[in-house]
């Protein structure tokens, strides 16, 4: 009896040493494989056109986060959490798109989407190339593909080793980035890396950034369009508020330029307080959630107003 004893002593030793040995060499690849992109890094821009904005002119623009092709109605994400209205507790379910399959239909679907609007340009967030959480599809190479009449850059937002959770539905290894696409002129643009947590939390968060693209007009002055990601589940809002602040500073020193200045992207905030409650909605507005008002932002700039509900009721 004590010889079984012992042998199944042994066992669990060599078990627990197993898998401390195998959570430590987990930790040390993640912490290895760590690192940021350098702050003012330029991006490349394939397939520049030639002809600039005309100061007198009207032009469109797009902002959509296509959320690497997982978000169809079947989809939920699992740290996305809070309570319905009636306080039953709600938490998402997958930590990589549902497959393939749908994937591809996603990104075709977002595709067709920016087709039928025809934008001059197109700012796009969470594209993915060949991440693990998107079945290894290259979505960047399907919108260059499918949108050959733009000019296209890709800055990398989201670039990690191999992530583990959720257990049930590993996230896994992921390249993403933010895309900007033109039918006009690019003179350049910067990446910019945005202020992100200091603890261990950094190594499972995205390295949060935002582009800025340069583009001439006619008049002499420059369209200076800022595509940006901003850190979401941020409870206390104090990195959002130093992301914003770093924002803010650029805006306003390339106003102070002369020249054009837009921003749009994934905010990861609710867009002015006139969008509280805007969409009907059975789940309250989750606790790390801030809203993002005119006044949050600098002198001259407002914030455009979603009119989209507007548009169907």
């Amino acid at each position: 009896m004590k010889a079984k004893t012992k042998k199944a002593i042994k066992i669990t030793a060599i078990v627990f040493l197993t898998l401390v040995l195998a959570v430590g060499a987990y930790c040390g690849y993640v912490l290895l494989s760590y690192s940021r992109i350098e702050d003012r890094t330029p991006i490349a821009i394939e397939n520049n056109k030639t002809e600039i904005l005309d100061a007198e002119g009207e032009y469109t623009i797009t902002t959509y986060n296509v959320g690497f092709g997982a978000y169809g109605p079947e989809f939920s994400f699992f740290l996305d959490t809070g309570h319905m209205s009636d306080g039953t507790y709600v938490k998402g379910k997958y930590g990589k798109s549902i497959s393939k399959e749908l994937t591809l239909r996603n990104t075709n679907g977002a595709i067709g989407e920016i087709e039928k609007l025809d934008s001059d340009i197109v700012i796009l967030q969470e594209v993915d190339q060949k991440s693990s959480r998107a079945y290894k599809v290259n979505m960047y190479e399907m919108f260059k593909t499918a949108l050959s009449d733009y000019s296209s850059s890709y800055a990398s937002n989201f670039h990690t080793a191999y992530l583990p959770y959720p257990f049930n539905d590993p996230h896994g290894k992921t390249e993403a980035g933010l895309v900007t696409l033109s039918k006009y002129k690019i003179n350049d643009t910067l990446r910019r890396s945005y202020p992100i947590a200091d603890n261990l939390s950094k190594l499972f968060d995205l390295d949060r950034c935002f582009t800025v693209t340069r583009m001439p007009v006619s008049n002499g002055k420059e369209l200076v369009l800022i595509n940006s990601h901003m850190s979401a589940y941020d409870k206390g809002g104090v990195i959002r508020s130093a992301q914003l602040k770093m924002l803010n500073s650029v805006i306003s020193a390339e106003y102070s330029r002369g020249n054009y200045v837009i921003v749009g992207g994934d905010f990861n905030h609710i867009l002015s307080t006139e969008m509280v409650g805007h969409f009907p909605s059975g789940q309250q507005t989750p606790s790390w959630i801030a809203v993002l008002s005119d006044d949050d932002i600098p002198e001259g700039f407002s914030i455009v107003k979603a009119t989209n509900r507007e548009d169907i009721i």
